[in-house]
């Protein structure tokens, strides 16, 4: 897949802003760096009856400063966590009510959802089936995927291209590279793009438990549970969250006088076209997403620095992901630092691209890499240098942020200093 970025619009991070366990994008850093987990014993619902007693959960959630208490209640958990991301990121570049009214036609959204409000649906069918009655009129709408995206483009007044893909735990990273279209295509200026998730429900984890996937017997040490590339990684750890970008075209941030964190330099998608729920075996759909995102960058594997992998301590998917980045950087990926953010966080499906494309922007800008906790045991399947449980100081420049999703949907960034 041979291209030439020759005419296109260069594209730059000029906002960020996070709803996660770890709080917002600020507090979030600041406890990766120190090797804090936001995972904990689920408080929120009865655990009795699961296996599974922990998650990377949101707690102390307000939307209230952001959003109207009328409007929350007719708004999913997912879209209110992607309103109040998106209204922290628009305030994080710089951009006022003012400016994007005056531009909303040339402001996009690219903002997706694994599962929407799916919690919505399921609410009010189960009441609808045993109690009978007048349905919520809102019920159906709030439960829709594409919710988290009107709401969005509504309180950002962009009425310029939309988006609200979901590609399962590759849908945050798709999306921004959606958003980078849009602007490479000469379709928008600004595009808030990103992914959010927000189904932690009994039913969830018992649906996850069945397909024999989650980590479980930590209620006691719930910040051990996630063990990416360890030898005794035993599963994920279920989570909710949002990450949202504000993307502009490098004209545009310089016009406006914009603080520019760095500049997307390329991304790439593939399908495994292989299983619903594991890579496939030789890792063929990771490495060409890799290797369509580096092509699309125009850099060699040896311009990246970092990966920000997708890491989610499953026993065969941190292997196949290893195998898959030494195919695509042959010797170079033992000089690689390569680091789970989800060994804090947990997977949020949809939201967990998003939120590491943040998390690798806020590496680039600190030249710092956060650790990955609870690595203790080596695994000869997972030989590379995870960056075990110490943050680390290092010059970075490019960095690949990995994303890979139930259904065989893989998505990949590569990110850069300006």
């Amino acid at each position: 897949m041979e291209w030439s970025r020759k005419g296109l619009a260069r594209v730059v991070v000029t906002g960020m802003g996070a709803v996660t366990s770890l709080g917002p994008v600020d507090s979030l850093w600041e406890s990766l760096k120190a090797g804090i987990s936001g995972i904990r014993r689920i408080r929120s619902f009865d655990t009795s009856h699961l296996p599974v007693k922990v998650a990377g959960q949101v707690t102390d959630f307000d939307p209230t400063p952001y959003i109207e208490h009328k409007e929350v209640r007719r708004m999913a958990r997912a879209s209110q966590f992607a309103v109040v991301a998106a209204k922290m990121a628009i305030a994080d570049a710089g951009l006022t009510d003012e400016q994007l009214c005056a531009e909303s036609e040339r402001t996009g959204v690219a903002v997706g959802s694994g599962l929407g409000g799916y919690e919505v649906l399921a609410e009010h069918t189960h009441r609808y089936l045993t109690v009978g009655g007048r349905i919520n009129p809102f019920a159906l709408v709030s439960g829709l995927p594409n919710m988290p995206a009107h709401y969005v483009s509504r309180y950002a007044h962009a009425t310029g291209p939309i988006s609200a893909l979901s590609t399962a735990c590759a849908t945050g990273t798709q999306s921004i590279g959606d958003g980078v279209d849009m602007i490479r295509l000469g379709q928008a200026d600004t595009v808030l793009a990103g992914g959010v998730e927000s189904v932690l429900t009994d039913y969830a984890l018992a649906g996850f438990d069945a397909m024999t996937v989650l980590a479980k017997g930590f209620e006691d040490c719930p910040e051990a549970a996630s063990r990416p590339f360890d030898a005794d990684r035993c599963g994920f750890v279920y989570s909710e969250g949002c990450g949202i970008l504000v993307l502009e075209s490098l004209e545009h941030a310089y016009k406006r006088g914009a603080r520019i964190y760095a500049e997307v330099l390329g991304h790439g998608e593939s399908s495994d076209a292989h299983h619903v729920a594991v890579l496939d075996e030789e890792g063929k759909g990771a490495i060409r997403a890799m290797k369509w995102a580096l092509n699309d960058a125009g850099i060699n594997p040896e311009d990246v620095d970092y990966i920000n992998a997708h890491g989610t301590a499953t026993v065969p998917n941190d292997a196949i992901e290893t195998m898959a980045i030494k195919s695509v950087f042959k010797h170079h990926a033992y000089k690689l630092a390569i680091n789970s953010t989800k060994s804090m966080l947990g997977h949020s499906m949809g939201a967990s691209g998003a939120i590491e494309a943040i998390v690798s922007i806020k590496s680039l800008v600190s030249q710092v890499l956060h650790p990955t906790i609870n690595y203790r045991r080596r695994d000869p399947a997972c030989d590379l240098d995870y960056v075990p449980n110490e943050a680390r100081d290092s010059k970075l420049r490019r960095v690949l942020s990995n994303s890979f999703g139930l259904g065989g949907q893989n998505a990949c960034i590569v990110l850069g200093t300006v």
